[in-house]
């Protein structure tokens, strides 16, 4: 990488130049979420709440990736912004064994605890039957989806976000073409149901993954692996990454609890409600998941110039990338409020789950906003190494305010109330972030 790249292009393009890739990539990546859920719930409203119930284990997986991942990506940018190229060297080669580690783990603890995680939550053999398979297939074959998010992070660090963003497409893509085909039945597929598409997603996320390892392998010079520094680590090094890093594991984890807790508050009024707040966290990603995409390229800028000492660059920084995410969540609250029915209609929604659906995305969309400003603040705390401040504002609006929240208003309200929950928690986080 030109080490005046970072330190020296104006803000403006190089936040455009970094982000853009990224965004994109997380736009399509969106879309292959949300046509995965189109795909299901054509075999049937149970089948979509069967995969609902599985994604807070799915973003436990994200949450230990990507938070490891957030580590390495401000450790090896400070490195390299501070000009210590071998210890941005070491940082990758540690990062990326200690990633398989994490791989191989997450394997083994999603096997033996996602069936016990989903009998908690239904006794319905049919939708029991459908979560479990779609669990066993997602935890089963994760452990390279772990390594590739590693090495998508060593590349952000060093800027190269069309290589980033060449990994992720590719696997979104095949995701996206493979779905129909494996849970219909289409040409030489089996009818797999609700197994078929947790099969595409893994074919998409394990392409993704060998792309990350050949990439690296033959088109990143700057940033060397080496074997002797796998088996020599470095505690200073990994404490750094884990200082990061930990905080951020927990803080995405904490989505995963709130899920959790949430599932268990609807599905005592109907599993309906269930597969409503499933289709929500599908079509908000298509306005959430590009902001993390502009995230991604902010951490590295930000954290590059603090290490280089350029602190009117990363004020600027922050700036622009609160002034860019707000305007992307304002168009995601106006479809939201002004087209619910619309969004909904893609899931092929029954009465009862527009009636609660309807309603339910007009109140939680009110929130978007204020949360594209946190966001951008929680990355800058990240960024800048205090990350035991984001895990600090994650806890207090998931856990201390969102979920206590939702049960309150559902016990004193009902069903149409609980949803208000995201704005009340939403407020709070927005004064503890500044």
């Amino acid at each position: 990488m030109n080490q005046e790249y970072m330190k020296e292009k104006p803000v403006l393009p190089l936040i455009l130049s970094m982000s853009t890739p990224m965004m994109l990539s997380m736009l399509v990546q969106s879309l292959y979420n949300i046509i995965d859920s189109i795909f299901v719930a054509k075999i049937g409203e149970d089948a979509l709440a069967a995969v609902s119930l599985v994604y807070p284990l799915q973003n436990l997986i994200t949450a230990l990736t990507v938070g490891f991942g957030v580590g390495m990506n401000a450790r090896i940018a400070f490195y390299l912004g501070a000009g210590e190229k071998e210890k941005a060297d070491t940082a990758t080669s540690q990062g990326i064994f200690l990633g398989t580690v994490h791989g191989i783990l997450v394997t083994i603890a999603g096997l033996f605890f996602a069936p016990v995680y989903l009998r908690m939550y239904t006794q319905d053999e049919r939708v029991l039957s459908w979560s479990i398979a779609y669990a066993n297939i997602i935890f089963g074959m994760s452990a390279l989806l772990v390594v590739g998010v590693t090495f998508e992070k060593v590349y952000q660090a060093e800027g190269k976000m069309v290589t980033t963003m060449t990994g992720m497409m590719a696997g979104c893509i095949a995701n996206i073409i493979l779905d129909p085909l494996m849970i219909f039945g289409i040409g030489p597929f089996p009818e797999m149901g609700v197994a078929g598409a947790a099969a595409a997603t893994v074919i998409g996320q394990w392409l993704a993954g060998i792309l990350g390892i050949i990439l690296n392998a033959k088109k990143n010079p700057e940033i060397q692996v080496h074997l002797k520094e796998i088996f020599r680590p470095d505690p200073k090094i990994i404490g750094h990454i884990y200082a990061v890093g930990i905080p951020s594991i927990i803080m995405s984890a904490i989505g995963s609890v709130m899920t959790f807790g949430m599932d268990l508050i609807l599905v005592g009024f109907t599993t309906t409600a269930v597969a409503v707040f499933g289709a929500y966290f599908k079509l908000q990603s298509f306005f959430f998941m590009p902001v993390f995409g502009m995230n991604n390229a902010l951490v590295p800028i930000i954290a590059y110039n603090y290490g280089a000492r350029k602190k009117a660059r990363v004020i600027k920084t922050i700036k622009l990338g609160i002034r860019y995410a707000m305007c992307f969540m304002l168009v995601g609250m106006l479809l939201f409020e002004l087209f619910p029915q619309v969004l909904l209609g893609m899931f092929s929604p029954s009465e009862d789950m527009l009636a609660i659906g309807i309603p339910a995305l007009r109140k939680i969309a009110v929130h978007f906003p204020v949360a594209a400003v946190c966001i951008i603040l929680i990355t800058t705390l990240q960024a800048l190494g205090k990350a035991m401040f984001s895990m600090l504002v994650s806890i207090g609006r998931q856990l201390v305010v969102l979920l206590p929240a939702a049960y309150i208003l559902a016990k004193v309200g009902g069903l149409h109330v609980v949803w208000w929950s995201f704005p009340i928690a939403e407020a709070m986080s927005l004064a503890l972030c500044t």
